[in-house]
């Protein structure tokens, strides 16, 4: 009777390690993106790829499925076998489309319209019979508004604060250095006349000089003087 229970364990044990091979053996690796960026009235593309232990069949099938990222239950929301099948009903009528290809392992599909309804987790479910064994992958999507077209990165901030000033200053002593070539040229001629407030300005040149020059030599005087 002991022999008996001992050969009836064994057998039990074997098979359970048989199948638990089976299954390592016959699995699919699935592989999505974890969190997915979209925006209001955009489409998105939602990717999953698969690697089968097994040639590609007939038999394959893709299944979404979805749950608001407020809580409920998972609800299937496009299948495909040989062909697609997307929803027909629900928040994602007519707005699913299949971009997959199965032979090169893609089972990506996309969604237009996008609206912030559709926020929550996705999740790509792939058989190919007998490998119907696979991790279950999820994609949280975040659904917000665009907002302005064009966003300035930290990069080009930057870039217009540091340069955007010295270009200004750079322009404002080309244009003064051009009235300043001007003038030159126009004093130049032939039959030039000051006009009074030049006149002033050289007047109060001259005796600006003139002063600076009768310093210097005082100093020069006073360095030269006698100690005694």
């Amino acid at each position: 009777m002991w022999l008996r229970a001992g050969r009836v364990g064994f057998l039990l044990l074997r098979g359970a390690l048989l199948l638990l091979g089976v299954c390592g053996v016959l699995s699919l690796d699935i592989k999505t993106s974890p969190e997915v960026q979209g925006y209001v009235g955009e489409q998105i593309v939602l990717e999953c790829s698969f690697k089968s232990s097994v040639p590609i069949t007939e038999s394959l099938t893709v299944d979404w499925t979805y749950r608001p990222l407020t809580g409920g239950r998972m609800e299937t929301i496009f299948h495909y076998q040989s062909v697609a099948y997307p929803a027909s009903v629900g928040r994602f009528k007519d707005r699913i489309s299949w971009v997959g290809n199965t032979a090169k392992g893609d089972a990506s599909i996309a969604i237009q319209s996008l609206s912030m309804s559709d926020n929550g987790t996705f999740i790509c479910s792939v058989k190919n019979p007998p490998d119907v064994y696979h991790n279950i992958p999820q994609t949280i999507l975040i659904i917000t508004e665009r907002g302005f077209s064009f966003q300035l990165n930290s990069v080009t901030l930057l870039s217009i604060v540091v340069f955007l000033p010295s270009t200004i200053v750079v322009v404002l002593m080309l244009v003064r250095m051009g009235k300043k070539s001007g003038v030159i040229k126009q004093k130049k001629k032939p039959g030039y006349k000051k006009s009074s407030v030049e006149e002033s300005e050289s007047e109060y040149t001259d005796n600006c000089m003139g002063r600076f020059r009768t310093w210097c030599l005082n100093c020069v005087d006073t360095d030269e003087e006698d100690p005694y």
